[in-house]
C-alpha cells in the first residue's frame, strides 16, 4: 500500500532525520517545497521562472506557485509508491487546497504524523546547540556536549552559537509553530489519518515508534 505521509512537528523535533530514514525505508522520495522550488528556478520551468522574479524582488512566493510545484512533483513516477511531504502544508489553508489537489490526482494522504516534544525539551536541543567555527562539527551542552567546554573535540576549533539558535529567535519560531502549524492535528485529526509519536529517546527509538504507525 503506497505510503502518503505529512510529516508534523515543532522545530526540532527530529523530523528531518526521521524523514531521511523512511525514505531509506520504504524508497519513497521526501518532498520539501524548499528543494523543489530551488529545482524549479534552476530548470527555469514557468512556475520556476514565476517563482524567480517574486523571489528577486524579495517577495514571498504565493501558496498558489508552491501548490503548483507539488502537484507537477507528485505526479512524478518515483511518487507511485508514495511520498514524504516535510514543512508543507505550514497551515490549514494549504492544508484544504492540497487535499484538493490530491484527491484531483487519485492520491489522497494515508497518514498524518505528528513527531511531538515537549516544549521546555525542544528548547533545550534548539538552544543548547553548538557549531564548531572551523569545520562545523555541532554540539549540544546539554545532550551531546564536546569534552572541553568551547572547544570542538575534532579540530580544536571555536564553538559558538549561531544567531538562529538565540533563545529570543527560537522562543519566535515555536510561536509561529504554534500559531500556525499545530492547528493542522485538528484538522487532520478530523480526517481521521492523524497519528502521534512522542519524539523522546534515542533516535532509533523514535523511528522504531514511527514506523509502527505506518506499518
Amino acid at each position: 500500500m503506497a505510503k502518503r505521509v505529512v510529516l508534523l512537528g515543532a522545530p526540532g523535533a527530529g523530523k528531518g532525520t526521521q524523514a531521511k530514514m523512511l525514505i531509506e525505508k520504504y524508497k519513497i522520495p521526501q518532498i520539501s517545497t524548499g528543494d523543489i522550488l530551488r529545482k524549479a528556478v534552476a530548470d527555469g520551468t514557468p512556475l520556476g521562472k514565476e517563482a524567480k522574479v517574486i523571489m528577486d524582488s524579495g517577495g514571498l512566493v504565493s501558496d498558489k506557485i508552491v501548490l503548483g510545484l507539488v502537484e507537477e512533483r507528485i505526479k512524478q513516477p518515483d511518487c507511485k509508491a508514495g511520498f514524504i511531504l516535510d514543512g508543507f502544508p505550514r497551515n490549514t489553508a494549504q492544508a484544504e487546497a492540497l487535499d484538493k489537489i490530491l484527491a484531483n490526482t487519485g492520491t489522497p494522504l494515508t497518514i498524518a504524523l505528528n513527531i511531538d516534544v515537549d516544549m521546555n525539551d525542544l528548547l533545550k536541543r534548539l538552544t543548547g546547540r553548538r557549531t564548531c567555527k572551523k569545520c562545523q562539527q555541532m554540539y549540544n551542552i546539554h545532550f551531546s556536549p564536546p569534552k572541553k567546554d568551547g572547544v570542538c573535540d575534532k579540530c580544536g576549533g571555536e564553538l559558538y552559537q549561531r544567531d538562529d539558535d538565540k533563545e529570543a529567535t527560537i522562543k519566535k519560531r515555536l510561536e509561529v509553530y504554534t500559531q500556525q502549524t499545530a492547528p493542522l492535528i485538528d484538522y487532520y485529526s478530523k480526517k481521521n489519518i492523524m497519528k502521534t509519536v512522542m519524539g523522546v529517546g534515542s533516535i532509533n527509538d523514535i523511528f522504531n515508534k514511527v514506523t509502527a504507525v505506518l506499518g
